[in-house]
């Protein structure tokens, strides 16, 4: 999904990403506009994932390019990374922090105004609250995944990347998880 700040949200041209001489993305073209929503399906193996990573400056093409709202992936991946935003089966949090420290941790890094009212927001919309100064290690699959999303969404993302996001939740966080995607889309 792309926020009203990005022109277009994706532009991929001829994107190549190989393991050794196995290419899990071969020649990918795409075009999103802004405010877009695009699923990407496809069996195991296909280079789902590996698409999300290098969309998401966590892994370099082989060949091509790819710009996230008008930013190259590559050459500019610092300053793409504050504009983006990632759900994923990996959490990317620190499970000896509490949940709370680990927001208030992103928040500083994204630079994120008011912070602690940011983060109060999100764990309530994630409905993690009442858990918010326990350690993350001690979450459950369906929490920690919770936490992931209010991370993803803690410095208001203008392209958001869900890679699995329903992994590991139940089916009422599923719905919060929807709300939270329906609420962005008509934002």
């Amino acid at each position: 999904m792309a926020g009203a700040d990005c022109e277009s949200a994706l532009e991929v041209r001829d994107l190549v990403r190989a393991f050794g001489a196995r290419k899990a993305l071969d020649g990918v073209d795409l075009d999103l506009p802004r405010g877009a929503f695009l699923s990407i399906f496809g069996p195991n193996g296909a280079g789902k994932t590996t698409l999300v990573k290098v969309l998401t400056t966590l892994m370099p093409p082989s060949k091509g390019t790819a710009k996230v709202c008008g930013l190259d992936v590559v050459a500019e991946a610092v300053d793409l990374r504050a504009r983006i935003g990632l759900i994923s089966h990996n959490p990317l949090l620190y499970p000896d922090l509490s949940a709370e420290e680990n927001l208030l941790f992103f928040a500083d890094m994204y630079g994120v105004e008011r912070p602690r009212e940011r983060v109060d927001e999100l764990l309530v919309s994630v409905e993690l609250d009442h858990r918010r100064l326990d350690r993350v290690g001690d979450f459950s699959r369906g929490m920690t995944q919770r936490l992931s999303i209010a991370r993803a969404l803690l410095h208001r993302p203008e392209v958001l990347f869900l890679d699995e996001p329903y992994s590991g939740l139940d089916p009422h966080a599923m719905d919060i998880l929807d709300t939270l995607i329906a609420q962005i889309r008509t934002a």
